[in-house]
């Protein structure tokens, strides 16, 4: 296994992992609180993560898994440059910029919503994992 792969698959793992621990644990601890508390929490996490060492990681990958795809691992590439990136600036991103700009009537939806794609998006890095482990 190519040095490139190795650490692609590396950091896609770690996404996955981080993904996860928000949808079995951040999220499921958030909807236990009050809108107006669970909505200010989030608000500082989404903050609070847009610090170097998570943007390294998660953007470093994208230029990993690009050298991926055109090396010949079209899967496992694509499927974190699509299923965690992309998504992540379609879908989540667009969602916590109007966490921020509206009022705590939002929140319910946006749990719902955010979790169910934050789960495709660990369910997209573990598949990017195991596949450019078996080099696809």
């Amino acid at each position: 296994m190519e040095i490139t792969t190795l650490i692609a698959a590396a950091a896609s793992g770690l996404m996955a992992g981080t993904f996860f621990a928000f949808s079995v644990a951040v999220m499921p601890g958030l909807a236990d609180l009050s809108a107006e508390h669970a909505r200010a929490a989030m608000r500082r996490m989404n903050v609070r993560i847009q610090n170097p060492v998570f943007l390294l990681l998660f953007v470093g990958n994208v230029v990993l898994c690009g050298i991926e795809v055109f090396q010949g691992r079209y899967v496992g590439g694509l499927l974190y440059i699509v299923g965690a990136f992309v998504l992540t600036m379609v879908v989540n991103v667009p969602m916590n910029n109007r966490l921020e700009r509206t009022d705590d009537a939002y929140w319910p939806e946006y749990l719902r919503r955010w979790t169910l794609w934050n789960h495709v998006r660990g369910v997209a890095c573990l598949a990017s994992t195991v596949t450019l482990s078996l080099g696809l």
